[in-house]
């Protein structure tokens, strides 16, 4: 059994995300397991889409792609893991509708170079520590032990995701760039999760 849903065992400390997730999201979540295990599969498909796009976008920058390749086959990794856990249960990869959350943090991104390359590392940095917290939480309160432990053994890999995209913003930008524009970002970022999507996601 997980432990009970109380505001107090919510992560207030989550570094650079503006607003901690909601004690409604948690409960939705945790009331609707396979959704969310079949919405996190595609959230680890995209990912690795994300980090294979902008190794085609940015062909010739240096570093990038012996970072994002590797983070790219663990994604896949990732994917394969929760489509056994979802076979597992009888049940198969479906679509299911996206919430407006990465939709909306796209739109975000500037369309000019360098602004781009810098709001796509930190775009994709910033879901990153969302999908961190709310495993977190999720290796915590979900009710099945099979649950909590993977999300619980996905937990480090989320983390290095986020240092992996905030270096590459670091070193190209300078901190106080970096710094500044994720803070701009860390606030859209919470307020588009700040009306609960009807249906549990993920990113909801």
């Amino acid at each position: 059994m997980g432990i009970p849903l109380t505001s107090k065992n919510l992560n207030k400390t989550i570094k650079w995300l503006a607003q901690p997730t909601s004690l409604a999201w948690l409960q939705q979540a945790v009331e609707n397991p396979l959704v969310v295990l079949i919405d996190h599969a595609h959230c680890e498909r995209k990912a690795a889409g994300v980090a294979i796009q902008l190794m085609f976008r940015y062909p010739c920058e240096p570093g990038l792609a012996e970072a994002l390749s590797p983070l790219a086959r663990e994604e896949l990794e990732h994917f394969e893991r929760v489509i056994s856990l979802i076979k597992s249960k009888g049940q198969s990869l479906k679509l299911l509708p996206a919430p407006p959350y990465g939709a909306a943090l796209a739109k975000e991104i500037r369309k000019g170079e360098p602004e781009r390359m810098l709001d796509s590392f930190l775009v994709s940095g910033l879901i990153e520590a969302r999908s961190h917290e709310r495993m977190s939480l999720l290796a915590i309160h979900s009710l099945e032990e099979e649950l909590r432990q993977l999300y619980t053994d996905l937990l480090a890999s989320e983390a290095r995701h986020f240092c992996i995209y905030w270096r590459l913003a670091e070193e190209r930008f300078g901190r106080d760039v970096t710094v500044c524009r994720l803070e701009e970002l860390a606030k859209v970022e919470s307020a588009i999760l700040q009306s609960l999507h009807p249906e549990p996601r993920m990113h909801s």
